[in-house]
């Protein structure tokens, strides 16, 4: 007998709740990945969408959930185009994650992806695309690349890489994750140190899926898993003071950067800034770091910032997702692993009422 779930007006529970969440002004600057074949850490996954939440379905409404079924309207560049949830979910995978990871991740990242999409179809609108569910700016929604980008991107492994990533999508067909009878936000990023990190340490609102857990990939999976950035004490002080006005710099500069504090997870949580209290968020969005989870040394002329992993840390790790995919997990298990207490939906039918 066929399944049926039923996602209530309990969304609009969500919607405020996810509302608070959205609120938080804490920027994430996330920059670009210097290596060519790792995971994008600027996603949806990145950030979650900064707008007031409505329920978009309409009551009673019901949908065959077959992805070729669902039609996303995606804004590429301001222009909007209608293609099936299929379609834009293969531009999805093939952007966010290598197609030369284990087809388990890749998977997982699909059942990720459709997650997130519904979640902005069901219970998100985002005002900077109003008449698109999605967007293709990957600091906004979700990173996308067409058929044209990925055969440019891919040249001549496009025959293999496309049929990898499209078996990926197809064998998940419909598949979402739940939570309470909701589709969650399924937010992701590159590679965690060692930790994911809890949603409140991020965005400061406790979501009970999207808790800390233990990742396992390392330097030796992912590429500039350590690395450095060194700015000036010129820069330092000057890009401090166009946040901070108030900021002090005195003589002896190892007060520059005092009361560091971390989080559960391991990531600078608040510090000082020339006596000013900034979260480790803003001071990513500052400096460009690539992560939170980061040392910091002031020497006689630079400030160096030291950084492991890639990304914001909530939710799951891609690279900590192909780890597991190497270890013989299944992409529910490894889904299951970095979404706490959530539920697949496999029906077919979603009944909206």
């Amino acid at each position: 007998m066929k399944k049926v779930l039923i996602i209530s007006l309990t969304l609009s529970i969500f919607a405020l709740a996810f509302s608070m969440l959205m609120s938080v002004s804490d920027p994430i600057a996330p920059g670009g990945d210097p290596a060519a074949e790792s995971p994008s850490a600027a996603t949806a996954s990145e950030a979650p969408v900064s707008s007031s939440p409505t329920v978009s379905a309409v009551p009673n409404a019901e949908y065959a959930f077959h992805d070729d079924d669902i039609t996303v309207r995606v804004s590429e560049g301001g222009i909007i185009n209608n293609m099936s949830m299929r379609d834009y979910l293969i531009g999805v995978v093939a952007a966010e994650m290598p197609a030369s990871f284990e087809i388990e991740a890749l998977r997982a990242q699909a059942v990720a992806a459709r997650t997130e999409t519904l979640y902005h179809i069901l219970i998100f609108k985002s005002v900077t695309h109003p008449d698109a569910d999605v967007c293709s700016d990957p600091t906004c929604c979700q990173a996308y690349k067409n058929d044209g980008e990925l055969r440019e991107k891919w040249g001549p492994a496009y025959g293999e890489y496309i049929e990898k990533i499209t078996e990926a999508v197809q064998s998940t067909d419909g598949e979402c994750l739940i939570y309470e009878n909701a589709p969650i936000q399924a937010v992701f990023h590159s590679s965690s140190a060692g930790q994911t990190a809890g949603s409140q340490e991020v965005w400061k609102f406790s979501l009970p899926y999207l808790v800390s857990v233990l990742s396992p990939e390392t330097a030796a999976d992912v590429p500039n898993y350590v690395s450095s950035v060194t700015v000036s004490l010129s820069d330092f002080k000057e890009t401090v003071l166009k946040f901070y006005p108030d900021a002090v710099f005195p003589k002896d500069k190892a007060k520059w950067v005092t009361d560091i504090t971390y989080t559960g997870s391991g990531r600078i949580m608040t510090l000082r800034l020339g006596g000013v209290v900034v979260s480790g968020p803003v001071l990513r969005g500052m400096f460009g770091l690539r992560s939170t989870a980061a040392s910091i040394k002031v020497g006689d002329k630079n400030v160096i910032f030291t950084t492991t992993g890639y990304g914001h840390g909530v939710g799951m790790s891609q690279y900590g997702a192909n780890a597991l995919a190497n270890q013989g997990k299944s992409y529910r298990e490894i889904l299951t692993w970095y979404y706490s207490g959530v539920t697949f939906a496999d029906e077919k039918d979603i009944i909206i009422n």
